[in-house]
């Protein structure tokens, strides 16, 4: 059920979608305790440098698209032109039905920085698995993880819409961090990885309540039902990490 957006008036402030940007700033708090959780861990490897780097992110981009994209998006005026042959030619590679309409600029920052944060969490997961998987693959895969964030990027960022940034979130989540570590499950029943699988699904469900605007009530929207089982799989994901970055998987 859809529902309409609600504000609330503090003296002179007026926040839109209030209890959007209380669970923005919830998902945002579990990524930042996570953060400095894992910034306190004396490792050195790669896979705890981008799960390390992830959290703060994906903290980041939840706190500015909180408070930036939702509580107060109506002070931040832009004019983005864009360009009308662009837009008819995606509309022919990808039906318009399946996609949002153009967004304010300023949504951009929280968006492409969640982006920025779904490529991290893919090279972490690529990192752990590579001792299971052909060096051909993990090094295909790690350079088409740079390719694809900069594709999505660009074309996100020359549309205003953010379908792109769904389609980017659902092939990190579900195919490459799914899929890697999966292939670790397999080989070495790892807690880490089993975890992180965990938190792929709670992920997705975060993804239904969006993308069917299943909600509660006009005060507990869909926006707020994904951002719920977002903070779960935040959570989860971190007690994966911890495991990953501290106890390597053996052959």
């Amino acid at each position: 059920m859809v529902f309409e957006h609600t504000s609330i008036i503090i003296g002179n402030l007026r926040i839109d979608e209030p209890v959007t940007v209380l669970t923005d700033l919830i998902v945002s708090a579990v990524c930042f305790y996570a953060y400095f959780k894992l910034y306190k861990l004396s490792l050195k490897n790669k896979v705890h440098v981008y799960l390390k780097y992830y959290f703060l992110s994906m903290g980041i981009a939840t706190f500015i698209g909180g408070v930036i994209g939702h509580g107060f998006l109506y002070a931040f005026k832009a004019q983005w032109e864009l360009s009308t042959g662009w837009i008819e030619f995606i509309t022919h590679v990808i039906p318009e039905n399946k996609m949002n309409a153009a967004a304010n600029p300023w949504k951009l920052p929280g968006w492409l920085t969640s982006m920025f944060a779904v490529m991290l969490v893919e090279r972490a997961s690529i990192e752990y698995a590579r001792k299971f998987i052909k060096p051909v693959v993990g090094k295909f895969f790690a350079w088409f993880n740079v390719f694809e964030l900069l594709f999505f990027v660009a074309i996100t960022f020359s549309t205003l819409n953010f379908f792109f940034v769904e389609v980017h979130t659902f092939y990190g989540f579900m195919v490459i961090v799914l899929s890697f570590n999966a292939v670790v499950f397999i080989k070495t029943r790892s807690q880490g990885s089993a975890n992180f699988l965990i938190a792929v699904g709670f992920a997705a469900i975060a993804a239904l309540f969006f993308m069917n605007q299943w909600g509660l009530h006009k005060w507990f929207n869909h926006f707020d039902m994904s951002h719920s089982f977002m903070a779960i799989s935040a959570w989860i994901f971190y007690r994966g990490a911890r495991i990953m970055v501290k106890n390597p998987v053996k052959v």
